[in-house]
């Protein structure tokens, strides 16, 4: 299937300016994934903002050179730097001048000064069925999957050429006939109070998308809404273990009234029957130190902590001074009702490491430790930690996380599934 472009967008790419090397990079992408025509979008979420190198400043910095503006709504992800002075950035020079220029860059393309993984949090909830260009993996799943906005995983440099020209290929989650669950992950096996627990979602996340890859499935068995920050958290976890771009919750999520709605009345392709022991497996599968007495750092905030989540910290810490720091990773908008409340300098003052505008796996913060031992409820935090800042990790709920970090070594209390 070719790809048709409208006399206008034919127009603009033969330009020589910034708007026309961003409908080139679209138009091209949408050729290249068989997409028949680009379609207009209502907003973007940008994820190629954080420096992984010179050549992504120097991209951006060309669009800005060349007058590019972006043409709708485009929130901004994590950067390299935290730019409100929260938390110290070991990144040296000339890396850090070159990561704050590429931030610049994307300032003065018109993209808002966001920079948080949970812009849905942040104010920047798309319209249900509305089509947008969103990178960053968990903003991608929550998207889809919880907003019932609907976007493809928009890689780095893409995702802001999609942004100038406000269009996007037209294939993929796009398309209705590509929405709809071929499987079901039905969970009903497990106990009541398992599935109440904050601990389950991140395990369950996990499992799903090893199980499902890049499927589309849906999940049976949820007798009631786990909450926004728990569906965060699944999704995140799912996106990290699998390629999981879109997920369905029979009943809570809202393209699944029900199994057989979004199922389009077709048989399954396969039941995953989740148990016990395989939601076991899963928890432990989160963990690379389970054997260790000691731990280092606590991380939580991967996709960043919204303020509901700070009133859990902030309660479980009960005033109580930590021997082992929690690095909490958030975005300005959760960060600017700390400040206001005056919240801030008693989370601090108790141990709390507040990391704003970025987080501990993308950019270095932690001290470098050759064996050191990271605890997390995150289960995107678990996957990534190890290979991203060389800490082993535990795995936890928030509630043993402040423990240990209270106590100074792990602390662990069982929720059987």
């Amino acid at each position: 299937m070719s790809l048709a472009l409208s006399a206008e967008e034919q127009a603009i790419a033969v330009g020589k300016d910034g708007a026309a090397m961003a409908m080139r990079i679209v138009a091209e992408s949408a050729r290249l994934l068989g997409a028949p025509r680009l379609i207009p979008i209502a907003s973007t979420h940008i994820d190629g903002a954080l420096y992984h190198g010179d050549s992504g400043t120097l991209f951006a910095e060309r669009l800005v050179e060349g007058g590019a503006r972006v043409a709708v709504r485009s929130t901004l992800n994590v950067g390299a730097l935290d730019l409100m002075g929260c938390a110290r950035i070991r990144l040296e020079e000339p890396a850090r001048g070159m990561a704050r220029r590429m931030m610049e860059a994307y300032r003065k393309l018109g993209c808002e000064q966001s920079w948080t993984c949970a812009p849905y949090q942040a104010g920047h909830r798309p319209a249900l069925g509305s089509d947008v260009a969103w990178g960053e993996s968990n903003a991608v799943v929550f998207c889809n999957s919880v907003l019932g906005a609907r976007t493809n995983r928009y890689g780095d440099f893409l995702d802001i050429a999609c942004a100038i020209t406000g269009r996007a290929p037209d294939y993929g989650l796009h398309r209705l006939e590509n929405r709809r669950a071929r499987l079901v992950f039905d969970v009903s096996g497990l106990s009541p109070s398992f599935l109440a627990s904050e601990i389950a979602w991140p395990v369950l996340g996990s499992l799903y998308g090893r199980e499902v890859g890049n499927a589309v499935g849906v999940v049976t068995g949820v007798a009631k809404h786990p909450g926004e920050d728990a569906l965060k958290a699944f999704g995140a976890a799912a996106a990290s273990s699998g390629a999981v771009g879109l997920f369905h919750i029979a009943g809570v999520t809202p393209e699944a009234p029900d199994a057989n709605t979004i199922l389009a009345g077709a048989t399954p392709e396969t039941v995953i029957r989740v148990t016990s022991e395989m939601a076991a497996k899963a928890r432990a599968g989160l963990s690379t130190a389970a054997a260790s007495k000691t731990i280092d750092a606590v991380a939580i905030g991967s996709p960043h902590l919204s303020l509901a989540e700070f009133d859990a910290l902030e309660r479980l810490i009960a005033g109580r001074r930590l021997l082992v720091p929690i690095y909490a990773c958030t975005g300005r908008h959760a960060l600017s009702g700390l400040e206001q409340s005056g919240r801030r300098k008693a989370l601090e003052a108790s141990g709390v490491i507040i990391v704003a505008d970025t987080c501990v796996v993308v950019t270095p913060i932690m001290p470098e430790l050759s064996n050191g031992v990271l605890m997390t409820n995150s289960g995107k935090f678990a996957h990534y930690a190890p290979g991203n800042t060389g800490y082993s990790v535990l795995y936890a709920s928030l509630a043993d996380c402040v423990e240990s970090a209270v106590l100074g070594k792990p602390r662990f209390t069982d929720i059987a599934a």
